[in-house]
C-alpha cells in the first residue's frame, strides 16, 4: 500500500478543489520533461512563469510552449539575485497574482527551470502561501536537473558508493573556492560547481593551479540550442553564459 502511494504521489491529479503546483520542466530540452510535468501542465488553467523583467522572454516557458498555447499565460518578475529588486515584495506581488486565480476556482501551474529542489526561487512561493494560505492545496513535481543531465550527456558519475556530492553556487573568491577544491580531493568529494557564468576567469585560474583543469567537465547551456559540453582546457572564452557548471572527479 506505501509503495502504490508513493508511485502515484506525483501523478495523482485528481482533486476537485483549484490547486497550486511548481512543476519541474528540466534544463532545456522539452525532451527531458517528465509525463508528471506534461499531465499537471495540460491539467493547469492558469500557467505562470519567471521572467527576469518585463522585456525577457522566459526558458521555462520556451520549454512547454506546446502544451501552454491556449492556456492563460503569466509572466512574473523574480529578482535573479539583482539588486534593483527587493525580493519580498516580489514574492509578495507573485503569490497575489496567484492566490487570485485559485480562489476564483483556477488551477495554477508554476514552471521552474530544472529541478524544484536546486537553487529554485519557487519555493519562497510556497513558502508564502502555506503560511497565509494554508487551506490552498499545493504540490511540487520535481525535473531533470541540469547537472543530471551534463553527467548523463558525459557519461560522468555523479556519486559512487563511499564518495559525497557536493553541488554548490560557485564561490566568488580565490581563497573559498581553494580550499573546497583541496578539501574536496582528499576525501572522496565530487563537486559540481553552479553558476559560473562571470567567474569563469577566476575558476580556470585556481583549476589550472590545482592541476586538474584537464579532469574538470563544464557544462554550458544544456539541454538548449548553444549547448557546450567539453572539459574545462578545451574551453579557450574568456566568459561563460549564466547558465554553467563544473563538474569535478579527482580519481
Amino acid at each position: 500500500m506505501l509503495i502504490k502511494k508513493i508511485l502515484t504521489a506525483f501523478s495523482d491529479n485528481k482533486i476537485d478543489s483549484p490547486s497550486f503546483t511548481i512543476v519541474g520542466v528540466g534544463p532545456g530540452d522539452p525532451s527531458l520533461l517528465t509525463i508528471a510535468a506534461v499531465d499537471a501542465i495540460k491539467k493547469a488553467k492558469v500557467i505562470v512563469f519567471p521572467v527576469s523583467d518585463d522585456n525577457k522572454k522566459s526558458f521555462a516557458a520556451e520549454i512547454v510552449k506546446k502544451y501552454t498555447k491556449f492556456k492563460k499565460n503569466i509572466p512574473v518578475i523574480f529578482p535573479m539575485a539583482r539588486k534593483d529588486f527587493d525580493p519580498d515584495e516580489i514574492w509578495s506581488i507573485a503569490v497575489e497574482k496567484i492566490v487570485k486565480f485559485i480562489q476564483n476556482g483556477e488551477s495554477v501551474v508554476l514552471l521552474c527551470l530544472g529541478d524544484t529542489s536546486l537553487f529554485a526561487s519557487s519555493s519562497n512561493i510556497v513558502r508564502i502561501i502555506k503560511i497565509n494560505y494554508p487551506e490552498i492545496i499545493t504540490k511540487t513535481i520535481p525535473g531533470i536537473s541540469s547537472v543530471s543531465a551534463a553527467a548523463a550527456l558525459n557519461d560522468f558519475d555523479l556519486v559512487k558508493k563511499g564518495e559525497t556530492l557536493i553541488i554548490k553556487e560557485c564561490p566568488s573568491s580565490n581563497l573559498e573556492l581553494t580550499s573546497l577544491i583541496r578539501e574536496s580531493r582528499g576525501n572522496k568529494t565530487v563537486l559540481a560547481i553552479m553558476k559560473v557564468g562571470k567567474r569563469w576567469n577566476l575558476v580556470r585560474e585556481i583549476l589550472k593551479k590545482e592541476d586538474i583543469i584537464n579532469k574538470s567537465l563544464i557544462a554550458l547551456s544544456v539541454g538548449m540550442p548553444k549547448q557546450t559540453i567539453q572539459y574545462a582546457s578545451q574551453y579557450k572564452k574568456d566568459f561563460m553564459p549564466y547558465f554553467s557548471l563544473i563538474l569535478i572527479r579527482f580519481d
